[in-house]
């Protein structure tokens, strides 16, 4: 009777804190929503990274008796630095990865912000640009972003691995250098515009769609309505202003170039891209970087967004779904 008893009360309170970790995480979902944007800075100094891996790889290629009097010398050198302050200059690296709605750029502005807060003018901001392109606006920001490093006298330096194409080319456009490995992608100075059209659909089965605007040139053309030429049309001499006004922002800050070769939506390979003058230089960002690691110090600054219940609970989902399907895998061998 009594063991029974027991596991009644465990059972009861087992659910009881269910139910409180539950609501306590739908309220705590509920502030989020009515709070601004929260998280992060992370700040990691790559020249200490680099002198890790650095003793990482003496560990496994010297002898014991030359990794020890190595490692001793690493040691009293560190004692020394951190007795005084370093004299060093200081730079600051950044990584920007964009989608279509350039969804990084609120961690920019964070990151710029914290940057801004303690550089001096003169040192030297790297940022890594690996983006297709993707919204006007939002991209514009992200530019923008970066011309707030230079207003205050920093150096900005672009670095393109992958693809810095349309809306990442208009990032990178700004930096003071762009430096971009062999076979990366550069370009795309121009816009697009696609919308799908079902009006001709509806039509079939008699249905009509009646959209209502206040204002000649509010909805040129629509998902649902029948588009006009005339309509086609204004949405194209919109498209043409976009352009105009990238082309005008590469000029102005790539003025060797000539910008009626390389504004058609054409992208390139690096190679050819510098004979363009749309970058600098060869090179990838990790060898910039480690060469830069020589002579400064290099700080990693990176802005860690707070996740919502709806992200940490899909993460967690993952996370399970891929421990489930590799115990299954496992199973299923030999």
């Amino acid at each position: 009777m009594w063991a029974d008893y027991f596991l009644f009360l465990l059972k009861a309170i087992t659910v009881l804190v269910v139910v409180v970790l539950v609501l306590m995480i739908v309220i705590r979902s509920a502030k989020e929503g009515h709070e601004p944007a929260r998280g992060k800075l992370v700040i990691a100094r790559l020249n200490r990274a680099l002198d890790a891996v650095r003793l990482r790889m003496q560990q496994e290629t010297l002898s014991k008796k030359g990794f020890k009097k190595t490692l001793k010398s690493v040691k009293e050198e560190q004692k020394k630095l951190d007795k005084v302050e370093s004299d060093r200059p200081k730079a600051y690296a950044l990584k920007f990865k964009g989608d279509i709605q350039a969804s990084q750029v609120e961690a920019l502005r964070q990151e710029v912000t914290a940057i801004l807060t303690t550089a001096k003018e003169g040192e030297e901001v790297i940022i890594t640009i690996e983006s297709p392109g993707g919204s006007v606006s939002g991209y514009g920001l992200a530019a923008s972003q970066l011309l707030r490093l230079k207003d205050k006298g920093l150096k900005l330096t672009a670095c393109v691995d992958q693809v810095a194409a349309s809306g990442g080319y208009m990032m990178a456009c700004v930096a003071d250098r762009i430096l971009a490995a062999p076979f990366s992608i550069v370009g795309s100075i121009g816009v697009l515009s696609q919308v799908p059209n079902i009006h001709r659909f509806l039509k079939r089965f008699d249905v009509d769609v009646d959209v209502l605007t206040a204002g000649k040139h509010k909805a040129p053309i629509t998902f649902m309505g029948e588009n006009t030429e005339e309509g086609k049309q204004k949405h194209v001499d919109d498209l043409n202003a976009i352009h105009q006004r990238f082309k005008a922002l590469v000029k102005l800050h790539r003025e060797e170039l000539n910008i009626d070769d390389v504004s058609e939506g054409d992208f390139w390979l690096a190679e050819d891209a510098l004979q363009r003058k749309l970058v600098d230089e060869l090179m990838t960002s990790d060898s910039y970087l480690m060469s830069l690691c020589e002579s400064t110090d290099v700080y990693r600054v990176r802005w860690q967004p707070h996740k919502s219940l709806e992200q940490r609970i899909k993460g967690a989902s993952a996370a399970i779904m891929a421990v489930v399907e590799n115990r299954l895998w496992q199973r299923r061998l030999p």
